[in-house]
């Protein structure tokens, strides 16, 4: 009987020590400062995964806004081939006092990026020779299924997971 009493109380202890460490870990890899190069080989990776690479920033209105609709992306393909990743443009001074803790405050779980890139000029066409520079602006990559989609707007809440669902679909 003792037993039992101990494993009831060690049982939930053992799950929150698992979760809130999860937690803690994903808290600590946030907002690591990145260089292009670092992306470009993204953009040529050749696994067979999706890549939903979203570049935005804190003080841009219409990214904060559709932030929730990646949050949902990464949930609903957590254990597929698919893959979302923030980039942050915001200014690599900003990072501990509004990057970090607007990531915190909004429990954003996909991965964020914080990419350290001097000149905008020198790298925007490489992610696609038709983006103005504007944000949001997000690309669609499967470079091993030949998929490229870049679109330089705000998604609505259902346009963006229906792409997704389209794209997976030809991969078939």
């Amino acid at each position: 009987m003792l037993y039992k009493v101990h494993y009831t109380l060690l049982l939930p202890l053992l799950a929150w020590i698992f979760i809130h460490s999860a937690q803690n870990i994903n808290a600590q890899n946030q907002g690591r400062v990145i260089s292009f190069s670092q992306i470009d080989s993204l953009l040529h990776n050749t696994d067979d995964t999706l890549y939903v690479i979203n570049f935005w920033a804190t003080w841009c209105k219409p990214c904060v806004e559709e932030l929730p609709i990646f949050e949902e992306i990464n949930a609903k393909y957590t254990n597929q081939s698919v893959k979302v990743l923030l980039i942050s443009l915001d200014f690599i001074q900003d990072k501990e006092k509004i990057l970090l803790p607007f990531i915190k405050k909004k429990d954003i779980q996909s991965e964020i990026v914080l990419l350290k890139a001097e000149n905008p000029n020198e790298w925007i066409d490489k992610v696609d020779s038709e983006w103005s520079g504007a944000l949001p602006a997000t690309l669609l990559i499967n470079n091993q299924k030949k998929i490229r989609k870049f679109f330089e707007k705000q998604f609505k809440h259902e346009e963006l997971q229906d792409i997704i669902t389209q794209l997976l679909k030809s991969e078939l």
